[in-house]
């Protein structure tokens, strides 16, 4: 949260009107929309970064589904948290403008460095809690 630009907000259980008939919840979104404590959703407009960390229940919609959707409206930028081997690995995909469709930029495990939709740093390792010897 303290790497996203000031005019940006990171926001949890937050949907995304993508049309009248599809809100769907990403696990995390990154907008540039001031956080309202009254707002139950967020234009495609306004969303710059979709996470979703897939889950054997959600693997399906979030590989397929979500991206395919979330490209539609025009989303930017896309993560896919997965777990390999009790480890996270991010796949990242960037919207690509003329074809409408996410292209797949890296596939990111240990750290994660990018500058795009913003700077940022994240020591995935970090992420898992280490259990007890």
């Amino acid at each position: 949260m303290r790497q996203v630009p000031q005019d940006h907000e990171v926001e949890r259980e937050m949907t995304v009107r993508l049309d009248e008939r599809n809100r769907p919840e990403p696990d995390v979104l990154v907008t540039r929309s001031t956080f309202d404590p009254d707002r139950t959703w967020h234009a495609p407009e306004d969303v710059v970064l979709v996470v979703e960390v897939v889950s054997p229940e959600s693997e399906h919609r979030d590989r397929t589904v979500k991206l395919r959707k979330y490209a539609e409206a025009g989303i930017p930028h896309y993560w896919s948290v997965e777990d390999e081997g009790s480890a996270p690995v991010v796949h990242v995909y960037e919207l690509d403008r003329p074809t409408g469709l996410y292209v797949p930029t890296g596939i990111v495990r240990g750290r994660l460095e990018l500058g795009v939709p913003f700077r940022v740093g994240i020591d995935l390792d970090a992420l898992v809690p280490r259990r007890a010897e």
